[in-house]
């Protein structure tokens, strides 16, 4: 996906009052499936498009099959409450006729109250670490032509992990921890709305591969596979997202083929912690098949 394009190609065409339709970029349609966090991101759009008013405070969500990046996705929303202080969405992501995301959220009139928040962890800062792009292509100086693309390509998200590096070829166990600095890389414009659903877009950004990160295995292992389960994700303040963000993630559990992963999202420029993240993925190595 081109990074300057990211805020058009997650923007979505109305059909009907509560009927949308999205699509994913060109340069994406080759993909097996769809990446989670776009649909994540179109399917808050879309319950932004039925809400007045308000900000969203938290989602839920349920990946339910993979999407198919060459169709279009129908995005449903279901109008749930409108109350005095709190609107509730439930939106449905179709392909086929049938259900492959689903998310329920909830919006609130902006309201002060009591405050409190975890510091920021002591970390190197932005300026200090190297971009994740410039190290994929560092430590894989002549890649396969099926992964060429995906290291020369532009992302829309900037990225900059932190410590030493985790080599997918050859993976060492590692702490069920990282650090990894983010931002848009491109203007999002002034919708504080807009930098929420990015923000959201982002969010599923290497979460999931906290929780692989102690058993020796990467996304290139034989047989490996992984896959987001559900997602869910509380904005504690609105932010900036082409402000530098620091992206704390730990995974305290994994058991029964499946990953728990908790992820902090950290403004650079005053340490405020703006939102917090939690997800369950699939981790599973396949048996090799028999040989006949």
């Amino acid at each position: 996906m081109d990074s300057q394009t990211l805020v058009d190609t997650l923007k979505l065409e109305r059909l009907e009052v509560n009927l949308f339709r999205g699509f994913t970029p060109d340069d994406e349609r080759t993909r097996q499936r769809i990446y989670g966090g776009q649909v994540i991101a179109q399917s808050l759009l879309a319950a932004y498009e039925t809400v007045d008013a308000r900000a969203c405070h938290s989602l839920h969500c349920y990946f339910i099959r993979p999407g198919d990046p060459s169709i279009p996705i129908i995005f449903e929303v279901d109008r749930s409450r409108d109350g005095g202080s709190f609107t509730t969405r439930r939106v449905i992501a179709v392909q086929k006729g049938q259900q492959i995301f689903n998310l329920a959220a909830s919006f609130q009139v902006d309201e002060q109250g009591y405050e409190h928040q975890s510091d920021m962890p002591a970390a190197p800062g932005w300026d200090e670490v190297e971009d994740d792009q410039a190290v994929r292509r560092r430590m894989n100086p002549n890649p396969p032509p099926e992964e060429l693309d995906w290291i020369d390509k532009a992302q829309p998200i900037e990225m900059r992990t932190v410590g030493e590096r985790w080599d997918s070829a050859a993976p060492e166990p590692r702490e069920p921890r990282q650090e990894v600095w983010f931002r848009a890389r491109h203007p999002i414009g002034a919708d504080a709305h807009m930098h929420q659903v990015v923000l959201a877009y982002a969010s599923d950004m290497s979460l999931l591969g906290t929780s692989i990160r102690p058993h020796g295995v990467s996304w290139r292992t034989p047989g490996f596979m992984s896959a987001s389960l559900d997602h869910a994700m509380w904005f504690h303040r609105p932010t900036d997202f082409n402000d530098w963000h620091l992206y704390v993630q730990e995974s305290p559990s994994a058991s029964g083929g499946r990953g728990f992963n908790l992820g902090y999202i950290y403004r650079a420029s005053d340490g405020a912690l703006v939102a917090s993240c939690a997800q369950e993925g699939l981790m599973r190595m396949r048996a090799p098949k028999p040989r006949t």
